[in-house]
């Protein structure tokens, strides 16, 4: 009887050890086929190996989900963790942890001033937004929950946001304009009044069983860009609901090794299967490095860029755009939440240079950028890193919260220099380091004129002032 004991559960061990085998390795040894697929697979999975990044640094490391994190002012020239930052919103976020129950996000009352929060997913889709475009300014109730809830809806709630995964990002941005006293204690009162609370706690009920904590993969960029991406990806699988229209694309990874929660080791590949898989990732990092070609059109000096962020049904099967996209600056807004013009070079296609050249921008009364009711737009200033420079005005942006002056015709002059152009003109300047740069206008809420076309500002000119 111990015999058959041991021999079965031997039968045991070795079915199961074929599995997590057939887990491990690749279905394909056909070397072409490994590096097409290993192409498609990296481009898929790039936004989804950027937000883990980002998640495990703010949220896994320090152990900090469902709850907010609050920015105590602008991000100036002093921040270097994302390039090109905004000069124009302070931030809350919140990583939420869906997989125990769902979360509930208490919003006070935000009339005076712009403000969104936007919801991401394990894809990065921005599956839900609320704010002054899409819910108001009233005080507002919303519950989040994961793909696999069942749970009830308090009456209380106003809206119910469902994510495809277990994690979401919740990005908050609300509008100061740093010439104006007082602004940022008014913000921090509002930032007080963002609330996150479980679900059972909103009810008063008995917490359900904690969640594992340990469940997360360490994570080494090194590895993310190598065949090892297949690993991590097996686990962001493992934590969503694979939608309909993409079962199919998940089998096909499935030649590489890809399924949810499938083991994956990329010691133990067939060293040719594993070089062709690293080509396939070269092959899709062409790909992702070469976003003019992908998000939109250049005219005037201006890089206009297209809808490259959006929810499932805007970004079904743009996993070209949805990389390349994350690549330029993770976690952008829909466009018609903010619209992104960037600008490197003057109308005459020279690269901007503080150092030789004053510049002008003029817009004729016509030419204003045109924002729908509650937004707003801006101009923010970069150096050749991409980061704000210092000035004597520590002013980085300009835009229509400045105290801008008009010409009689109702047209705009802005002042691009690292000199001053004059006490008389200073009202309009936005100082330019000493040597290279760049520029970015954001329009919050741009209206629907100038989305359809997309709106182009006027060329940036050199100047003689």
């Amino acid at each position: 009887m111990r015999l058959k004991k041991s021999l079965m559960l031997l039968i045991f061990i070795l079915i199961f050890a074929a599995i997590i085998d057939a887990g491990s390795t690749p279905a394909t040894n056909n070397c072409d086929e490994a590096r097409e697929v290993a192409r498609q697979a990296y481009l898929f999975a790039y936004p989804m190996l950027e937000n883990l990044r980002t998640m495990t640094l703010q949220a896994v490391i320090p152990d900090a989900f469902n709850r907010f994190n609050h920015s105590e002012g602008l991000l100036g020239p002093e921040f270097r963790e994302v390039v090109r930052p905004n000069n124009d919103t302070v931030f809350s976020a919140a990583w939420l942890d869906l997989r125990a129950e769902p979360v509930i996000i208490d919003v006070p009352a935000i009339c005076e001033r712009y403000y969104s929060l936007q919801f991401v997913d394990m894809y990065t889709h921005n599956f839900a937004y609320a704010g002054t475009r899409t819910t108001g300014c009233g005080a507002r109730t919303f519950m989040v929950v994961g793909p696999k809830s069942s749970a009830g809806v308090p009456e209380s709630v106003d809206e119910v946001f469902t994510s495809e995964g277990n994690f979401v990002l919740c990005l908050a941005r609300i509008s100061i304009n740093p010439e104006i006293s007082g602004e940022l204690d008014a913000i921090r009162k509002i930032q007080d009044r963002f609330l996150i609370q479980p679900l059972s706690s909103f009810f008063g009920y008995e917490a359900p069983k904690s969640v594992r904590t340990d469940i997360f993969p360490v994570f080494r960029q090194e590895r993310a860009e190598s065949a090892g991406f297949i690993y991590y990806l097996n686990f962001l699988l493992g934590q969503l609901e694979i939608h309909p229209s993409e079962k199919a694309l998940i089998e096909r990874f499935g030649l590489i090794g890809v399924g949810p929660n499938l083991p994956f080791d990329e010691e133990v590949l067939n060293p040719e299967i594993r070089a062709a898989i690293e080509q396939g990732i070269e092959d899709a990092i062409e790909v992702i490095l070469r976003p003019g070609e992908l998000l939109g059109t250049t005219k005037n000096g201006w890089s206009l860029t297209k809808k490259v962020f959006g929810n499932r049904n805007q970004m079904q099967g743009k996993y070209e755009i949805r990389a390349s996209a994350a690549y330029m600056g993770l976690y952008g807004n829909d466009l018609e939440e903010t619209y992104y013009p960037i600008s490197y070079a003057d109308v005459d296609g020279e690269s901007y240079d503080g150092s030789r050249y004053n510049y002008l921008i003029h817009f004729e009364s016509n030419e204003i950028p045109p924002v729908g009711p509650g937004g707003f737009w801006s101009i923010t200033m970069y150096g050749e890193d991409q980061f704000m420079v210092p000035n004597q005005l520590n002013r980085y942006t300009i835009g229509d919260r400045s105290k801008l002056t008009y010409n009689d015709d109702g047209s705009l002059d802005i002042y691009i220099q690292h000199d001053s152009p004059g006490p008389d003109l200073e009202s309009n300047w936005l100082p330019a380091p000493d040597g290279a740069f760049s520029l970015s206008l954001r329009m919050y809420l741009p209206s629907a004129k100038a989305l359809d076309p997309l709106y182009c500002p006027p060329g940036v000119r050199k100047s003689e002032y």
